[in-house]
């Protein structure tokens, strides 16, 4: 854990934002701080599956196995945007970005996309993915603001063995 971004939230028009203390840190998150992530998941809607794929094993696994990969915004110590990254050694994933919705509109969700695209640099990948659940509306302006593209030649399938993952 030896990066960490700091900024200071800004308005839409410009401008630093009010309501706030302070800046925003940007860093990777903590074992400690995974039940904090669950709960910027539920505030944000985003749904959790405890019994399955979000289950506090697997998660504090995960972080374990690639702590650079779950990226954690704060303001003054208490945790306001998450994004969890993964990678298949040649594209990488960001996942489970979401920020508490008294958080949105001030440029941490940019901001976690763009420490999440360097920590995947990092570990040498160049390609970045992202899956957007139904017609989020909001999550498609922001990541196309942010550059992403819709692959229309793509059709995404899958097969889960329990409900829960």
């Amino acid at each position: 854990m030896s990066w960490i971004r700091v900024f200071y939230p800004i308005r839409e028009s410009g401008g630093i934002m009010s309501g706030t203390k302070g800046k925003i840190h940007i860093r990777p998150l903590k074992v400690t701080e995974l039940e904090d992530m669950r709960r910027v998941w539920t505030a944000a809607g985003l749904p959790y599956k405890p019994g399955g794929r979000d289950s506090p094993q697997r998660l504090v696994k995960q972080l374990k196995d690639k702590p650079t990969l779950f990226i954690g915004a704060f303001s003054d110590d208490k945790l306001v945007g998450v994004s969890l990254c993964s990678d298949d050694g040649r594209k990488g994933w960001i996942n489970r970005l979401a920020v508490l919705p008294e958080f949105t509109g001030k440029g941490i969700a940019t901001s976690l996309i763009t420490q999440s695209e360097k920590a995947l640099r990092r570990r040498g990948i160049h390609i970045f993915c992202i899956h957007i659940e139904g017609d989020n509306e909001s999550s498609i302006r922001l990541f196309e603001k942010a550059a992403y593209h819709r692959e229309t030649d793509i059709s995404y399938y899958t097969k889960r063995e329990r409900d829960t993952y």
